[in-house]
């Protein structure tokens, strides 16, 4: 049974929640060290991230690469607009496959709870086709795998 929850608010937006039993600096951390990022955020079992270039500051950018090994494979791109460690990151991702999507405006926060930390994360799509769009590509399911990986490593 997933942990994480995955609600729609309005036309536009897509709000992911998830409790970790670890303090919000090590989630932070792992959403931003590029070297701890590769070994969880890989979506599906048998995929990887070969490239993972992440320059974790406002106006920084990033490029996360995967491939199945059999030939598939996508990547996202993006930029940071602001970073307040340990607690919040705000970027701006578009993925490639292989034309761009439209930007996706995400916000993460991460909030003591308890022993652990509530991981709250806020998309903002352009519109409504979009955020169908995404959300045809199972991707919350990718997004459990990636996080059930994280919460062994942390």
């Amino acid at each position: 049974m997933s942990k994480m929850t995955l609600k729609t608010e309005g036309d536009t937006h897509v709000i992911v929640t998830r409790r970790f039993d670890a303090p919000p600096e090590a989630l932070y951390r792992a959403h931003t060290d590029p070297k701890l990022l590769q070994k969880w955020l890989l979506g599906p079992e048998g995929w990887s991230m070969p490239v993972c270039i992440n320059d974790a500051k406002p106006g920084g950018k990033f490029r996360y690469e995967w491939t199945n090994g059999k030939g598939a494979g996508f990547h996202i791109t993006g930029e940071y607009l602001e970073l307040n460690p340990f607690n919040r990151i705000v970027h701006v991702e578009r993925m490639h496959l292989p034309d761009p999507t439209p930007d996706n405006h995400v916000e993460t926060t991460f909030d003591q709870d308890g022993e652990g930390t509530l991981m709250t994360i806020r998309m903002t799509l352009p519109d409504e086709k979009t955020r169908a769009t995404m959300l045809a590509t199972g991707m919350e399911h990718g997004m459990e795998a990636s996080y059930v990986r994280l919460e062994a490593m942390i």
